[in-house]
């Protein structure tokens, strides 16, 4: 017998955060993520808070947690894709399609009584988080922000009617393997004099998160599912950023010295954490600086890239995004960082696609993003 339960307080949601440990346990390639970051991404504390509305629950058999799930209201996609939209994710659950009918059926009311017509997901909480449901790539760990699973999700899910809205690609390429083409290289020597590219200003650090975010939005908008990140949402990332990123690893790129596209390389902190269990004390905070700081890891991720839609369409669109990831050869080979995630890109997006295969990146992971109308 499967029982549901509304997280609505500390030992719902304490049950809610500690499932995906157990149920992976015996995962070789899983990461825990920090328990106090997921913690403050599921309070107040997340600027997201301000447009999402979401409810969480957990899956029971007598007195042990068997499944997870959330259902969101998102106010700014509703702005763009229809009043009718809703989400679901943090989807986890054992093998059993009992447990997975009573978690999306939770979710499903839920968003109905909110005027949802159609559920999408899993977003986490949302595209601008961690985003799909992984499909293809559980032989190896995930990166930094991005979600791990179990193989039969998937099937679990398409057989409560469940279908691919769109798969995102995570590419992977190593540093000594990427490869510029003489005649790749001869159409970038020709656009340096225009395009120029820079490392983040770190004196005037609020005042380029904001030139990132207006280039961002600009860069995303058509794009399917997007939702703009908000200013408060871009500076909380900020501060992040400042604390993680050296300056060398954010790049923009300039015309006439307007921003036209940017680059943000992540220390892979996942490589950091991958032995604290989640736990940052007792000794937790030490090690993870340790080895961002002075040891250093040996993989990165690019987690946010963007080129403006004006020139998107143009001979000078793929130049620009050319030249911001040779920005990062430097900085790479500098810290020993070896490998490369690109995460993630939407499979429809066949023009940063070719780019990345031509210069040597292979697509190692597949993730899912389902939809099904209520």
């Amino acid at each position: 017998m499967i029982s549901i339960e509304q997280v609505s307080g500390k030992a719902e949601m304490k049950a809610f955060l500690a499932l995906p440990s157990r149920l992976y346990a015996d995962d070789p390639h899983w990461i825990e993520p920090l328990h106090i970051e997921r913690t403050e991404h599921l309070s107040a504390k997340n600027p997201a808070a301000e447009h999402i509305q979401w409810q969480a629950w957990i899956a029971r058999r007598g007195d042990t947690v068997v499944g997870r799930i959330t259902a969101q209201i998102d106010t700014l996609h509703r702005q763009l894709h229809g009043a009718d939209t809703g989400h679901f994710g943090m989807i986890d659950a054992i093998d059993d399609p009992e447990v997975f009918s009573a978690l999306t059926g939770a979710a499903e009311t839920w968003l109905r009584r909110r005027g949802a017509r159609t559920i999408t997901g899993p977003f986490s909480l949302n595209i601008n988080q961690e985003s799909g449901l992984l499909v293809d790539g559980f032989d190896t760990p995930p990166s930094a922000l991005m979600n791990h699973g179990k193989p039969y999700y998937a099937a679990r899910l398409e057989q409560l009617g469940y279908r691919k809205g769109m798969d995102l690609l995570a590419y992977w390429m190593r540093r000594d393997d990427l490869f510029f083409t003489p005649a790749l290289s001869k159409i970038m020597d020709r656009m340096r004099e225009r395009v120029r590219i820079r490392p983040l200003d770190r004196k005037h650090f609020a005042a380029e998160m904001q030139v990132l975010r207006d280039v961002f939005n600009d860069a995303w908008q058509h794009n399917w599912g997007y939702v703009p990140f908000t200013e408060r949402e871009f500076s909380e990332m900020g501060a992040q950023l400042k604390f993680l990123v050296p300056d060398d690893m954010i790049h923009v790129a300039e015309i006439d010295g307007q921003a036209c596209g940017f680059i943000v390389a992540l220390p892979n902190i996942n490589e950091a954490i991958a032995d604290l269990n989640g736990q940052l004390l007792p000794l937790g905070w030490a090690k993870l600086l340790w080895r961002l700081k002075v040891s250093g890891v040996r993989t990165a991720r690019v987690p946010l890239m963007g080129v403006r839609q004006a020139y998107q369409f143009s001979r000078l669109g793929p130049v620009i995004a050319l030249l911001l990831i040779e920005a990062l050869k430097g900085p790479f080979l500098a810290r020993d960082i070896e490998a490369l995630e690109m995460s993630w890109i939407l499979e429809s997006n066949t023009g940063m696609r070719t780019i990345l295969e031509r210069i040597g990146a292979d697509p190692y992971k597949r993730y899912r993003l389902y939809e099904k109308q209520l």
